[in-house]
């Protein structure tokens, strides 16, 4: 089994930064890609970042291009979502998500993703 379990969130104000973290644990974390999404209120869940085990190729959400960095650390099991300039339009439950095949690309359909974890929450406040 694999387990993912987020950690970071919080209440901030507009233009403020946070860092989330997902650690893995219950397979090779190397081996696979990673993804955040987000769900706010009312709304679906939507894709917010990748990034792929090889290359560590990202990929991004144009609603969060230029503010938030993708990242991870083969090492530690984990990988990180660096929100920079957060908006109150940010604020959402934060899902960290890996897949349970090993795509060589970072997809953005949530419905290819097999593991989640319990969910961070993010206020931005104006």
């Amino acid at each position: 089994q694999v387990q993912l379990e987020e950690a970071g969130g919080g209440l901030v104000q507009a233009g403020d930064s946070l860092r989330l973290s997902c650690e893995a644990s219950g397979r090779t974390f190397n081996m696979y890609n990673m993804a955040w999404f987000r769900q706010a209120p009312g709304k679906g869940r939507e894709f917010v970042a990748g990034i792929s085990a090889v290359g560590f190729s990202r990929e991004y959400a144009d609603s969060v291009e230029g503010r938030f960095t993708i990242s991870r650390d083969n090492a530690a099991n984990t990988a990180y979502l660096q929100m920079n300039s957060l908006e109150p339009e940010d604020t959402a439950v934060y899902y960290c998500a890996t897949p349970s095949r090993a795509y060589g690309v970072v997809r953005r359909d949530e419905s290819l993703y097999d593991y989640w974890g319990q969910g961070t929450q993010v206020t931005v406040s104006s």
